[in-house]
């Protein structure tokens, strides 16, 4: 579904992209490097020469190109607990399957660009959190309230009653309750280990669960990846301090985090503060945000919303940190793939980096100009370096990973530039990616290498 929201204003577009024309690449997924001299214009941040790398556009519907399907679908996870998700290429048995975790106040509907473009290769998943999305619950957990005046001149908020309702007993919104969500949606709904991807905080989910499920993960990506998340302590973790703090993101809201939940979220609510978050995460201003703007908006009309946002900003830290959990990922050998947009203002490159430090084998891959959202902002880019991660995995290292595939083992740098090119709405855009490798990615380049080779030499034997 498509809505249009009321009060969003338009970015103001950039120019300097010439109208080209050029053939659709679709159905091609592996961009090629063009070698003329005079295509190798743009220059690093070293001052080295950048090649130029051809890729794939998103479906282009003007010229007959057909997205794959996407449908929209409820799963109930357990009484009154009901799960939005968006689905595409069913039809891909083969496939190896993807999963897109949201960052925080969005959902499934920000990876459409994922589920049309790369669902017509793959079997792919996008889910809203509890508590987000179209994950808000279908009734109050709490029973009305009594105190008069809490809602006096708006429509009721649930959550702000006197009494939880049984089914909501316990629940809060929180890292360890989107872990066992997303456990149990691959385990009930997807049946099979699943490549997972998660931008924000979907990123440190991600991460999260295949820390805690190494056995349903056949790999990780981080897209901008949030690096810590909750602002309290975690009972199991720390008993005493947690003991400190009164209300844990429970239901129903006590009386003074009430009147202080509807004072923020009139703010945070408004049209024009959500344009505002959205004119700073995204550094293209000629993208098109009105959709995404719709879905924010109209989430946070839901009666539900106020007292699920308050629920999340109380509630206590995960079990594992961040780097803990990528500890424990990387003792388990889960493959973690690492981009980046390099002008995010949020989660700047420095914490990728570091992820990067303690994950070296890790491809690292930044992008530039992007900022928190790259797989809305430039799908094109995000689409392609995950095609070729995967299809690294799939074949146990005879592809080489993107970027490297075309280049002599004696040229591999650890830093590499390449300006990746594609048409979007019959313009020509340039986008330059960085990728760091390490020692490790040479030896597995020098390893698929000998083994591609030997794998000819066996199938001509006799």
């Amino acid at each position: 579904n498509v809505y249009h929201g009321k009060g969003s204003r338009p970015f103001k577009a950039l120019e300097g992209f010439n109208n080209v024309d050029s053939k659709v690449l679709s159905g091609n997924y592996n961009g090629y490097v063009i070698g003329s001299e005079d295509e190798m214009g743009r220059m690093s941040e070293t001052g080295e020469s950048v090649t130029k790398v051809l890729i794939p556009g998103l479906p282009d519907e003007s010229n007959g190109e057909c997205g794959a399907r996407i449908s929209s679908c409820f799963w109930q996870w357990k009484p009154k607990f009901n799960v939005h998700y968006e689905k595409s290429g069913a039809e891909n048995v083969t496939s190896p399957p993807l999963l897109f975790l949201p960052g925080f106040g969005v959902g499934s509907f920000h990876y459409e660009n994922q589920l049309k473009d790369l669902g017509r290769e793959y079997r792919v998943w996008a889910i809203d959190f509890l508590g987000q999305g179209m994950s808000l619950p279908f009734e109050d957990p709490t029973s009305p309230s009594r105190e008069e005046g809490i809602t006096e001149g708006k429509d009721f908020l649930w959550g702000f009653g006197d009494k939880t309702e049984p089914w909501a007993n316990g629940l809060v919104y929180s890292m360890d309750l989107w872990r066992d969500q997303v456990r149990h949606f691959v385990e009930e709904v997807i049946g099979e280990p699943v490549y997972i991807v998660g931008n924000s905080l979907g990123g440190f989910v991600a991460l999260y669960f295949a820390a805690c499920n190494p056995q349903l993960v056949k790999g990780v990506t981080l897209l901008n990846a949030t690096p810590f998340w909750g602002f309290f302590p975690n009972p199991m973790k720390s008993p005493r301090l947690a003991r400190i703090f009164s209300w844990s993101g429970t239901f129903p809201l006590p009386a003074n985090v009430r009147k202080l939940t509807e004072f923020v979220w009139q703010k945070i609510s408004d049209p024009e503060s959500i344009a505002d978050v959205l004119r700073q995460v995204y550094a293209d201003h000629s993208i098109n945000v009105d959709k995404v703007f719709s879905h924010i908006l109209e989430t946070t009309q839901h009666p539900a919303a106020a007292a699920s946002f308050a629920s999340i900003m109380f509630a206590p830290q995960g079990e594992l940190s961040f780097r803990e959990a990528l500890s424990r990922c990387h003792m388990n050998n889960v493959p973690i793939c690492l981009m980046y947009g390099k002008e995010d203002p949020w989660v700047k490159p420095v914490w990728g980096r570091q992820v990067k430090k303690q994950v070296p084998e890790a491809p690292y891959y930044e992008i530039s100009p992007a900022g928190h959202c790259p797989h809305d902002e430039v799908p094109e880019v995000v689409n392609y370096l995950l095609r070729g991660w995967i299809k690294n995995l799939e074949s146990e290292g005879a592809v080489g990973l993107p970027l490297l595939d075309d280049m002599e083992m004696e040229s591999i740098q650890n830093n590499i530039t390449r300006d990746l090119e594609f048409v979007r709405e019959g313009s020509k855009k340039s986008v330059m990616v960085r990728f760091l490798g390490s020692k490790f990615s040479l030896w597995n380049l020098i390893k698929s290498s000998l083994k591609s080779r030997f794998g000819k030499l066996e199938t001509k034997s006799p």
